[in-house]
């Protein structure tokens, strides 16, 4: 396990949109761009293997940038296709504040970053005492019904809190907005709550009138 005394200052950053890591989720990810072709082979160099996930957005003036706060995963899963891409899983262990990007030769971005304010994300697993989880499922089987989406049901009634919660919020088809909500939200029970109100406003805007009670 990764302590925070070993987390790096500096550690590369993958811009994708909608795509969502979690501390202790797993995000599988298909590299064929020459530039992060090149980050996975510098990663796989380094004693952590880290590569920091995050978001891009636009600034109020329209002009791109990143969002302030990502999460770092471990580099775990590596394959290689025959034709030269990269099929990777990261394991992800703390989210990250942007500090700055650090200029230099490499052709994907490097930045400095703070772990300070995600001490909880190293921890245990999380718990969410004020889980009800037979009006959450009802829900969010009206929510995959409405989307036209299947899962095994058995597998999601049978996972623990933490990984039930952040494997929803990781795979359901949300805006990049929503999905950096959910990053952001400071504990478990913020992301499940999160979770339920974006859920409901979904049903909502097609017309149902779902709630979770």
């Amino acid at each position: 396990m990764i302590k925070a005394a070993d987390l790096p200052e500096t550690i590369p950053l993958f811009p994708l949109p909608g795509a969502l890591l979690l501390p202790r989720g797993r995000l599988p990810l298909h590299i064929f761009e020459p530039r992060y072709l090149q980050m996975v082979e510098d990663c796989l160099k380094t004693p952590h293997r880290l590569i920091g996930m995050i978001q891009p957005c636009k600034s109020r003036d329209g002009a791109p940038r990143m969002n302030s706060i990502g999460c770092a995963g471990r580099l775990t899963g590596f394959s290689e296709t025959e034709d030269g891409r990269y099929m990777i899983t990261l394991s992800g262990i703390s989210r990250f504040r942007l500090l700055r990007e650090i200029g230099g030769f490499t052709p994907y971005i490097r930045a400095q970053v703070s772990w300070t304010d995600f001490a909880r994300d190293l921890g245990r697993a999380e718990h969410d005492p004020g889980f009800e989880r037979v009006p959450f499922m009802d829900l969010l089987c009206r929510y995959f019904e409405a989307q036209g989406l299947d899962t095994d049901w058995d597998t999601l009634k049978d996972a623990e809190d933490e990984l039930l919660i952040n494997s929803l919020a990781m795979l359901l088809p949300l805006d990049p907005e929503d999905k950096q909500a959910l990053l952001e939200a400071p504990d478990l029970v913020s992301r499940r709550e999160t979770l339920v109100t974006l859920m409901e406003f979904a049903l909502r805007c097609r017309g149902g009138e779902d709630k979770l009670q």
